[in-house]
């Protein structure tokens, strides 16, 4: 009976674990602590920089817009993120490109795309990651809950990737990645490849490169994070 007990208390304690852990199935890990003024730096590729979309129309500066809407006092967002980069680009980037003396409290991650278009192997891709997450944790003082990760979208469903399942196959190898290291730091993962996946019964969520979101997508990303508002 005592053993009953206990193994009771034990799957209570994991059923707890689980729940708190994912607030719903495309939502993983802890929310995120806004300040009453928000510094966001948004750290990435050409998903971060919206390639072929107005600035305002970018996933970062949706965002910080949409989060006046909460009474925040949000700037603009600074970008570390250039079109084409993988993991170890966005690495020199930060080395090279970091502000120091700014004082940022939010930071978001989008990156791995290149590396998987680029054929490059997917073994380099985690500690490349892990390496980008302990840096953004530096830039908010240690502060889990002020990063947070995006997965990668799916370019497969554009006009360019013309419904190609090994790009499916492989962005879904690079995502189940980021979502496990995400989870095991306890920093926010926003599942968005859905929306993405949306792209060729939905042209108007594909930019006019064919390639690339465009700002309605955009939008829905950004509904999606809203959700993870603390």
């Amino acid at each position: 009976m005592e053993q009953l007990f206990c193994k009771g208390i034990k799957l209570t304690v994991l059923i707890f674990i689980f729940s708190s852990t994912i607030m719903d199935n495309q939502i993983l890990g802890q929310k995120i602590k806004l300040d009453k003024e928000v510094r966001m730096l948004a750290l990435g590729d050409s998903y971060t920089i919206g390639e072929s979309v107005e600035k305002n129309l970018r996933w970062p500066h949706q965002f910080v817009v949409e989060l006046r809407k909460f009474g925040k006092d949000t700037h603009l967002p600074d970008y570390i993120a250039t079109t084409g980069w993988t993991t170890r680009d966005l690495l020199k980037g930060i080395d090279s490109s970091l502000d120091r003396e700014r004082d940022y409290n939010l930071v978001s991650i989008l990156i791995g795309v290149n590396n998987q278009y680029q054929g490059l192997d997917i073994a380099i891709y985690e500690p490349e990651l892990r390496n980008i997450i302990d840096q953004a944790i530096d830039i908010t003082g240690k502060d889990t809950a002020r990063v947070f990760m995006i997965s990668i979208p799916d370019y497969a469903f554009t006009p360019f990737g013309k419904g190609d399942k090994i790009i499916s196959s492989e962005i879904d190898s690079y995502n189940e990645i980021n979502r496990r290291v995400a989870l095991e730091y306890g920093i926010l993962w926003v599942d968005i490849t859905p929306i993405s996946r949306r792209g060729i019964e939905e042209p108007a969520l594909v930019a006019g490169d064919g390639l690339h979101p465009s700002g309605e997508q955009y939008r829905e990303w950004v509904e999606k994070i809203i959700h993870s508002l603390e």
